[in-house]
C-alpha cells in the first residue's frame, strides 16, 4: 500500500500513524485505549493535512473512514479495537 506519498506516514516499529478528523468518536476512543495501554501514535487530522484524506481513500476503497492506522510495514487497518493494534505491534 505504501506510495511516495504514504511513505512519509510510515511510523518507526513500535508505533503507528493515526488518521483522524476532529469530529470523530471512535477516534478518541481509539486515543484513550492506546493512551492507557501506553501505545504511542501520531495523530494525524486528514481535514488539517492536505493530502492525507486521498491516503484514507486508498485503503478503504474510497471512503475517508477513520479512525485509519498506518503500521511500520506499510500495512493499515480501519477503526480497530485496540488488542488488534497491540497484536499488530
Amino acid at each position: 500500500m505504501t506510495d511516495v506519498k504514504t511513505a512519509e506516514y510510515v511510523p518507526d516499529a513500535g508505533t503507528v500513524t493515526m488518521f483522524t478528523t476532529s469530529w470523530c468518536g471512535y477516534c478518541r476512543n481509539l486515543k484513550k485505549a492506546m493512551d492507557a495501554e501506553g501505545i504511542t501514535y501520531r495523530e494525524v487530522n486528514i481535514e488539517d493535512v492536505e493530502g492525507t484524506a486521498e491516503i484514507v481513500e486508498a485503503v478503504n476503497g474510497g471512503n475517508q473512514t477513520v479512525p485509519t492506522l498506518l503500521f511500520a510495514d506499510g500495512s493499515a487497518v480501519t477503526n480497530p479495537r485496540i488488542d488488534q493494534v497491540r497484536e499488530r505491534l
